[in-house]
């Protein structure tokens, strides 16, 4: 029997491959509580590592496959989410006593109102934890399905194919990339929360009572 840890991505991609991205990635794109604690960023560069190889060891992961079943998890999953969003999604956010969840679902409502349905879309699938309750924070909020839809889209393209070629452009250039990839993985965790360390320091500024005021 293999021990799988599904938080673990080098976990899920040595025993599920190509399918493991799928289910990860529609996890994480809309099944709230479940998705805070999946890989996301770190599961899809280190799966474009595994499609490059290295040296003499062949690829371990086939890239349009990889490509695909990252597409298909995070556009679906987003939809589903959306869908608990749009059918009592307000009720779970307003009654949870998940901390984490309830300013997960402040930032995503602050980011709607603040870009618009597109920009804060796209740019929401970049920051970790905002991308699991942006999708149902969407459909509570009431966002148009036509738009949402679209730009949910366009959001998920260009976070897992971007990310999945970069991890194979790394390991094509980098020889045994391959046997680094939990100091990868640790520098892409650190990258990853930059933007939602910058979001929170922006938030608290904003929040902060002018000097001048009387």
């Amino acid at each position: 029997m293999i021990a799988v840890d599904p938080t673990n991505g080098a976990s899920v991609l040595a025993a599920f491959g190509a399918l493991g991205v799928l289910v990860v990635i529609f996890a994480e794109s809309g099944l709230l509580v479940v998705g805070f604690f999946l890989p996301g960023d770190t599961l899809l560069i280190p799966a474009g590592v595994l499609c490059a190889g290295s040296g003499h060891q062949p690829p371990q992961l086939v890239l349009w496959q990889v490509l695909m079943c990252a597409a298909v998890g995070a556009t679906a999953g987003a939809q589903v989410g959306f869908l608990i969003g749009r059918r009592g999604g307000r009720a779970l956010l307003t009654r949870t006593s998940n901390q984490r969840l309830k300013r997960g679902a402040a930032r995503a409502e602050e980011l709607l109102a603040r870009y618009g349905h597109g920009k804060a879309l796209v740019l929401g699938r970049f920051v970790p934890v905002l991308r699991t309750v942006l999708h149902p924070a969407a459909g509570a909020l009431g966002v148009p399905g036509r738009a949402f839809t679209l730009w949910q889209v366009v959001g998920g393209l260009l976070w897992t194919q971007s990310l999945i070629l970069a991890g194979y452009a790394l390991g094509s250039s980098v020889p045994h990339l391959d046997r680094y990839l939990l100091p990868l993985v640790a520098a892409v965790v650190v990258v990853s929360l930059l933007p939602l360390v910058t979001e929170i320091r922006r938030s608290r500024r904003s929040r902060r009572p002018s000097s001048g005021a009387p």
